[in-house]
């Protein structure tokens, strides 16, 4: 690909769109809405009239139209899984992250492979199958080689109750030859986030370091799919700047990937700003994002781009996650720990965190809450083993045949949870909402899962479809 400057990104397009549809009319409003609804996304300017919603009737609407949306794509399923953050090294000067390079007020530790298989064995036993590895951005001596490393050891690390089934990845931005080695190391999803779309605000928080250089990061994603990595994870932080723009600039990103390899990000994360040690402006964001134009974010997000999975993270209370879980999010941390070494008390637990957590429930005391709101935690990892990525899978879901899939699997790798790591109280929960889910099931989607759930309950494990 000859293309390294990120183009695509249109603010003066952005800017006038914001401008025309600042205060859109009620009719513009049912319109796009109604659009939405037909799960073919939206344009541009339609989310940016999305955005413009202040009347309460309207934001009741659009929240009533993403659940549909949610429910209709998705069912009552929520994908779980847990960061494991290997170093917090960084050559970057961010200004709202604590990693930064000269924030001399943080513990840095780099994970040994034998850390590294501490922690992760930490994270099956609690009944985890899908990681998020995390690192800073810097490599100690083995440099990229160490997150190769780092990798395998996490696919090498079994216990009796089993093992680690898929790894997505949040690393610096790589060059095609290392995406390539990234790809052949068998993992499922690379993520990156721009943080901020705005090349004045980007150049305000990120003064030091390869970060600093904006197309770099802007043009990881196209990288990584050339180097045939077709599930990739997109986002910004909300707080640095206006999140219309940062919304719009975003939808410029996902349009350019479509346009260039036919298919968009497999996720989108919405992470908001959240106190970090060293950090001034994490503490007191330039463009607080509030809560309920929070849930407009991620409502908005789940219209704009219906196939595309939303991640909320443990940076929001457990309050916020719950609220958002009914406006289109698909996936969420639990249990989780931004530190390194800190899912094990062998390691070393004072070691610095990102950020703050809103939070800090256990992985079962998440589980039992989701469930008890009928939700159903999936550990299923069983599209990635298949080959369902990139335009596989979003060739079945937006027919709607992939939840013939989704929503066995994720019964089954449920009871497997049930059976092998829940709390009573939670297996009960459990076990009743497994059952009422089949019953109100029909055909083959019914008839797997009822199969599936059974060879689980039988000593079997990992079974998918």
């Amino acid at each position: 690909m000859e293309t390294t400057t990120a183009n695509f990104i249109n603010e003066q397009e952005i800017s006038n769109i914001l401008s025309k549809y600042s205060k859109p009319e009620t009719l513009q409003v049912r319109e796009v809405l109604d659009k939405a609804r037909e799960m073919k996304g939206l344009s541009l300017q339609e989310v940016a009239v999305l955005t413009g919603i202040t009347d309460p009737l309207q934001l009741h609407e659009l929240f009533e139209t993403a659940n549909h949306i949610k429910d209709t794509i998705y069912g009552k399923r929520l994908v779980i899984f847990a960061p494991l953050y290997i170093s917090n090294l960084c050559a970057n000067e961010c200004t709202y992250c604590a990693f930064r390079a000269k924030n001399k007020d943080i513990i840095r530790r780099v994970l040994t492979q034998k850390e590294i298989s501490i922690e992760t064995e930490a994270l099956i036993e609690q009944g985890h199958k899908r990681v998020l590895l995390v690192g800073g951005e810097a490599y100690p001596r083995q440099g990229f080689q160490y997150v190769l490393d780092s990798i395998k050891t996490i696919y090498d690390t079994k216990t009796e109750k089993g093992d680690i089934r898929r790894i997505n990845v949040n690393v610096a931005p790589l060059d095609i030859d290392e995406f390539k080695l990234l790809k052949d190391a068998k993992i499922g999803t690379y993520q990156i986030f721009q943080e901020t779309y705005h090349h004045e605000t980007y150049s305000k928080v990120h003064l030091e370091g390869k970060k600093r250089d904006y197309n770099w990061r802007a043009m990881a994603l196209h990288r990584a799919m050339e180097a045939g990595i077709d599930d990739v994870g997109i986002g910004v932080l909300f707080g640095l700047f206006d999140y219309r723009f940062e919304m719009l600039a975003m939808m410029q990103h996902i349009f350019e990937l479509e346009k260039v390899f036919g298919v968009g990000p497999h996720t989108i994360s919405v992470p908001r700003l959240e106190p970090a040690t060293g950090s001034d402006i994490a503490s007191h964001p330039p463009f607080a994002v509030a809560d309920l134009e929070f849930r407009k974010i991620v409502a908005i997000l789940r219209l704009a781009v219906p196939y595309t999975g939303i991640i909320m993270s443990t940076r929001e209370t457990a309050q916020m996650r719950r609220d958002t879980f009914a406006l289109g999010v698909s996936q969420i941390s639990a249990g989780s720990r931004t530190n390194p070494g800190g899912y094990d008390d062998e390691i070393d637990a004072d070691v610095s965190s990102q950020f703050s957590l809103g939070d800090h429930r256990p992985l079962d005391e998440v589980i039992r809450d989701v469930a008890g709101m009928g939700y159903v935690p999936s550990f299923c990892t069983g599209c990635y083993r298949l080959g369902r990525t990139g335009q596989d899978f979003m060739d079945l879901a937006k027919p709607g045949a992939i939840k013939a899939h989704c929503g066995p699997n994720a019964l089954s790798s449920f009871m497997e949870y049930l059976n092998h790591y829940a709390s009573s109280e939670t297996r009960k929960i459990g076990i009743q909402l497994i059952e009422d889910t089949i019953h109100q099931m029909n055909g083959l989607p019914k008839e797997r899962a009822r199969k599936l759930v059974n060879r689980v309950n039988e000593g079997k494990k990992d079974v998918f479809c």
